[in-house]
């Protein structure tokens, strides 16, 4: 039975571990996006996210404490500097593990681990999605009902006025 066991051990001693998840954290940091397998991705979500809300508290502090993690000066600048401004208003979730097909050597489960707000193809910066209430959603389509039928309205009188304009055209014409 695995009754306490939370962490994924991976198959390595405490210190490899360590260093593993050190690495490929600094990694995805500086550029964004790995590519790994599920289950290391798995761990690293669980080690890398604490240090992405870490970042968002620019103060000594926090930066020694994501420095005694990474061991690397490069990612901890990359992460108080534009990585956080881009999650400041993010409540959690920064990051997204996509399934990719299997490695051809060993045919192990591989995926993309990336952050989230660093993907053009999913954040295009969509407009936001207003959750509404039923009773503003009605009043919404009466409008637009409403809208619908006067557009409608006034497309006819330009219709007929078209027409008018082509009948006295062609009496016009007709004189002429």
């Amino acid at each position: 039975m695995r009754h306490g066991k939370k962490i994924n051990h991976l198959g390595r001693t405490a210190s490899h571990r360590k260093a593993l998840l050190s690495n490929m954290a600094s990694a995805l940091i500086l550029n964004k996006r790995i590519i790994t397998t599920v289950a290391k991705a798995k761990a690293l979500r669980k080690y890398v996210e604490p240090l992405l809300t870490k970042a968002k508290n620019n103060v000594t502090h926090s930066r020694r404490v994501v420095f005694s993690y990474l061991r690397n000066k490069e990612s901890v600048k990359e992460l108080f500097g534009p990585v956080a401004e881009r999650i400041e208003n993010r409540p959690g979730g920064y990051t997204r593990i996509i399934k990719m097909p299997p490695r051809q050597g060993d045919n192990a489960e591989m995926c993309l681990m990336e952050l989230v707000d660093f993907n053009e193809v999913y954040g295009a910066k969509s407009e936001k999605k207003v959750r509404r209430s039923r009773r503003k959603k009605r009043g919404a389509r009466i409008e637009t009902a409403s809208a619908q039928e006067s557009e409608g309205k006034a497309t006819l009188e330009t219709e007929t006025q078209g027409t008018e304009n082509m009948q006295n055209q062609s009496e016009e014409s007709k004189n002429n």
